[in-house]
């Protein structure tokens, strides 16, 4: 069922990943934080070794994309700085246009 959701998000956030950052974030923290709760369960014993096989195809492989557009987002929102001096200068930038 989550597969499901997350493909109605993504679907959301493929027409302006920029605008859409929060969505991508909640997809990158899911392509994170499945490789950990793997190798926690993996290191406690109640994982087969062997689940890790879809890692690589299922999660790590989309850390660069989703890592890319979330950089990019933020260069353009002037989160931190990334680009921007003055952080959200950005926004303040569009405002006066």
């Amino acid at each position: 069922m989550i597969v499901g959701v997350y493909g109605i998000g993504y679907l959301a956030a493929s027409a302006d990943p920029i605008r859409h950052w929060p969505i991508v974030l909640v997809g990158f923290l899911g392509k994170i934080f499945g490789p950990l709760g793997y190798a926690m369960g993996v290191m406690q014993g109640d994982v087969p070794p062997a689940f890790g096989v879809t890692l690589p195809t299922n999660d790590l492989v989309w850390w660069v994309p989703f890592g890319m557009m979330l950089y990019h987002a933020a260069k353009a929102h002037g989160f931190g700085g990334i680009g921007v001096a003055g952080g959200k200068a950005g926004h303040r930038r569009a405002a006066a246009s």
